[in-house]
């Protein structure tokens, strides 16, 4: 998941070369702690400052794109019983890929409830708060300041989601078209034969409460 900046460089490395990163919105940068960045996958409208469905986010504690896995070794990869070499384990029904034809390992769901300082490594920096589960199991979401998502969002980055469009489908990575890669800011990931897609926003969170 390398930054569009610098397409041959992870976007964790550009983060840490530099403080943290430009304006805050009504956020106070001593009531948080600095750390490696990790990364959310969001679902939501990009001009939304607030929503539900933050149930349906996930994290990776790690930079996947480094650890991703490219499509034309997917043979090596199933021939590993889909263990690869990152240590991570690939999952046919459930599989991601980013802008680079990397397939990435799924991120942790779901995003724990809390504050997390997130970023897009543009111009805004905002408080991100994710609220615990409703008695209906929905987590609201909001962000400081009159941030909107799109604000926050990584545009270099770009994560979908695959599954089987119905249960008898064969939704496989062998199935990806070879050509379209890298997939530039604001296009949309490739369509699969036989998949069902979902193309996430990625934030990327810079730092934690200080207490937490």
């Amino acid at each position: 998941m390398p930054s569009h900046a610098n397409w041959l460089l992870p976007i964790g490395s550009l983060i840490l070369a530099a403080a943290l990163p430009r304006p805050l919105l009504s956020a106070d940068p001593s009531q948080f702690r600095r750390i490696e960045p990790q990364f959310i996958a969001a679902l939501g409208a990009p001009g939304a400052s607030s929503g539900n469905g933050a149930q349906s986010w996930g994290l990776w504690s790690l930079d996947p794109g480094p650890r991703g896995h490219r499509l034309e070794r997917f043979e090596q990869l199933t021939a590993a019983a889909g263990i690869a070499p990152a240590g991570w384990k690939f999952d046919p029904r459930d599989w991601w890929l980013e802008e680079h034809g990397l397939i990435m390992e799924s991120p942790i769901f779901p995003l724990s409830p809390g504050k997390y300082l997130v970023t897009g490594d543009r111009q805004v920096t905002a408080v991100l708060t994710v609220h615990p589960k409703d008695k209906n199991g929905n987590q609201r979401w909001d962000l400081s300041g009159g941030a909107t998502l799109y604000d926050v969002t990584h545009l270099g980055c770009r994560a979908a989601r695959y599954s089987p469009a119905a249960p008898n489908n064969s939704c496989s990575p062998a199935n990806v078209p070879p050509t379209g890669f890298p997939v530039y800011p604001d296009a949309a990931m490739p369509a699969v034969k036989g998949c069902r897609k979902l193309d996430y926003a990625v934030l990327i969170i810079v730092g934690l409460p200080a207490s937490r």
